[in-house]
């Protein structure tokens, strides 16, 4: 495993496993099965409804509560300082902790401009150690330089769409500016086509592995947190697997040439569903 330093002095592991759309009971056998793999890391969401499966599969591990980092976000529609922490309460008793790791918002639902407010909830916590790290989703730079302007304690990390067809250059080189991490989720473009690029079918032949490991090496080399989601035992094995190559820098040029400005899911700036 690789570990990333946050600008708060935290380590994080760089690859982890998301659960997004996994049912509560399925994300109580994935959670395990990653587990069991070597992933420590786990990210999760209220929004998701999974965060007492994900739970159950912490308490069930035999991995030491210290060693594991657990991520979980606030819902756009618990946004506020006072509905934040009531929102936090609810899913630190789903997930059965006594802390997070990491606690995100999970979109800046600009129409409502509740999300500095959100934040100041955010670090509230952080000061009352109930949370190690803070940070946000889904953030564009304009929503990013608010945070930094009229907040005290930095974001550790911005999680945002990120993948071959979308690389995020100019987000990625705001936030590398300020210190400021970038996690890729839909790191594998939730399995589309961009797996079944030429390019990518051709390093993936060269090195003797999947196109998903191909793309989760391409993040890992961009200095990107990935968090990679699947329910299917070997694929939560594949994609752990990224650890014993490297990609040349030819090889990373030819991928970054796929850059379409491709999104899977919403603008950041349009995003305002409660």
């Amino acid at each position: 495993m690789n570990f990333v330093t946050l600008n708060n002095g935290l380590k994080m592991p760089q690859l982890g496993f998301g659960v997004w759309q996994v049912e509560n009971e399925q994300a109580e056998v994935a959670v395990a099965k990653a587990i069991e793999v070597g992933y420590t890391s786990i990210d999760t969401a209220m929004i998701y409804q999974n965060e007492s499966g994900v739970g159950k599969a912490i308490q069930a591990s035999s991995v030491p509560r210290e060693e594991l980092f657990i991520t979980t976000k606030v819902w756009n529609s618990d946004q506020g300082y006072e509905n934040t922490l009531r929102a936090f309460d609810e899913s630190l008793e789903k997930l059965g902790l006594d802390y997070v790791d990491l606690y995100l918002i999970h979109w800046p639902t600009p129409e409502f401009d509740q999300y500095v407010d959100t934040y100041k909830a955010l670090e509230k916590l952080y000061h009352a150690g109930r949370v190690k790290a803070i940070g946000v989703c889904n953030f564009d730079i304009e929503h990013l330089e608010r945070i930094l302007k009229e907040c005290d304690v930095k974001p550790v990390l911005n999680q945002i769409e990120c993948h071959p067809y979308l690389d995020q250059k100019e987000l990625k080189d705001f936030c590398a500016k300020h210190e400021i991490f970038v996690e890729a989720w839909s790191p594998l473009q939730q399995g589309g086509e961009v797996l079944n690029e030429e390019i990518i079918q051709k390093i993936a032949k060269d090195h003797g592995k999947s196109p998903a490991q191909i793309v989760l090496r391409w993040h890992l080399q961009n200095n990107t947190i990935v968090i990679p989601k699947s329910v299917t035992p070997a694929r939560i094995e594949e994609n752990f697997n990224v650890f014993d190559f490297e990609l040349s820098a030819n090889e990373m040029e030819e991928i970054n040439k796929l850059n379409r400005k491709e999104r899977k899911g919403p603008k950041p700036s349009e995003m305002n569903m409660r």
